[in-house]
């Protein structure tokens, strides 16, 4: 089975050409999922049917739902919630503290994930086509099961939670906290394994767009998830033969356009595909077909030219220390901020940040040199006396 994340700035058209890709996977024999984790759920409008929580078919190798993460909330989390505070009430925790530390930030996310997930095992799919939010409510999404996991590592100690268990007698509300951390851990691999999950990424041909795009190829790759293919979309036809103001219109805009993907494809080995801006909406699987055909014509859109992305982090001994290699994607307006904390590596890059644990190898030493080329980031580290926790 085959995951494709589909996901671009707000309005550039990603839902439809999730749609376009799932009707084209079911066109060609395969028994495709397409499911919608965006709150604004325009997945059903795209194919100008009802959809619900539970896949529904729209042909006959096609279906088709929308995660409701409202109501997953509501079902899922109350009742833990509940059990939490009266336990940690009778730890001696302040009931203030309590609630504060059973409200879990992001949970809503996380649970359309783990529904994505969930969807993806219940059927004999193929492929399961995600049609996700804007990239920064995707960015947030797929940072979760790691965010969520120090979260819990932290408010909820294996050492305290035993001691809470064993002075109160419930161990239900352990067993979750188990079940929830174990299932981070299988949705870090699902989401972090090339050969099952990727990301298209949606864009239009226009600068401000591209730039966001090239800000999300470095903080998808920070989170070691590939990204297979980007879709341009809504680029303006070719003027042709025709005068007059309309075709110098098109004719500039066009030009305008294809610098942007020129610029675009040189910063990048990641294969881009165009899309015309079409004169009538594309609703239906009808239309979803026809521009399923402009995008792919006759190869598989399960495949792609990109070559598997190097691991985020390579290294290799260096005189009498070690380089280390952070293989993210980085552009000369990139803000990149580096922290040495206890045994790991904290990289932001415009905002996103990750520990990355540290190789046993390195642990020992301290960053001496830090510097960013075309293949992101090189760390020179010395063997030093360091504290802690320092910046680099």
């Amino acid at each position: 089975m085959r995951i494709l994340l589909f996901t671009g700035k707000g309005g550039v058209g990603k839902t439809t050409l999730a749609a376009a890709t799932a009707v084209a996977l079911a066109g060609r024999g395969r028994e495709t999922l397409v499911v919608s984790t965006d709150p604004a759920h325009s997945l059903a409008d795209a194919f100008g049917v009802r959809l619900s929580g539970q896949p529904s078919p729209v042909d006959s190798k096609l279906h088709a739902a929308h995660v409701d993460t409202r109501g997953l909330v509501d079902s899922a989390w109350d009742e833990l919630r509940s059990q939490l505070r009266a336990v940690l009430a009778g730890a001696g925790v302040d009931e203030l503290d309590a609630e504060e530390l059973t409200v879990v930030p992001g949970l809503d996310e996380l649970l359309a994930l783990t529904e994505v997930a969930r969807l993806a095992k219940t059927g004999t799919w193929d492929a399961v086509v995600v049609d996700c939010g804007p990239t920064a409510e995707t960015l947030r999404l797929l940072a979760l099961p790691d965010a969520i996991a120090t979260y819990l590592q932290r408010a909820f100690p294996a050492r305290s939670v035993r001691g809470m268990v064993s002075g109160v007698g419930k161990q239900g509300w352990a067993e979750a906290i188990s079940r929830l951390a174990s299932h981070l851990t299988e949705l870090r691999g699902l989401l972090a394994d090339p050969q099952v999950t990727s990301v298209r990424l949606v864009l239009t041909p226009e600068r401000l767009v591209v730039a966001e795009s090239k800000r999300t190829l470095a903080a998808l790759a920070l989170r070691d998830i590939r990204v297979d293919g980007m879709i341009a979309n809504r680029l303006v036809p070719k003027a042709g033969m025709r005068r007059g103001p309309a075709a110098t219109w098109l004719r500039t805009r066009r030009g305008e356009q294809d610098e942007v993907l020129t610029e675009l494809r040189a910063s990048t080995p990641i294969e881009l595909h165009v899309v015309e801006h079409r004169a009538a909406e594309p609703v239906g699987p009808e239309a979803l077909a026809s521009l399923a055909d402009e995008l792919y014509g006759r190869s598989d859109p399960l495949t792609c030219n990109t070559s598997r992305p190097p691991s985020l982090l390579q290294i290799r001994p260096e005189g009498n220390g070690y380089a280390l290699r952070v293989a993210i994607p980085l552009t000369e307006q990139s803000d990149v901020d580096l922290a040495r904390v206890g045994d790991d590596l904290a990289v932001t890059v415009d905002g996103m940040r990750r520990l990355v644990p540290l190789p046993a190898v390195l642990r020992r030493y301290e960053v001496a040199d830090a510097s960013v080329d075309a293949e992101g980031l090189l760390l020179k580290f010395a063997q030093t006396v360091r504290s802690s926790e320092s910046p680099l």
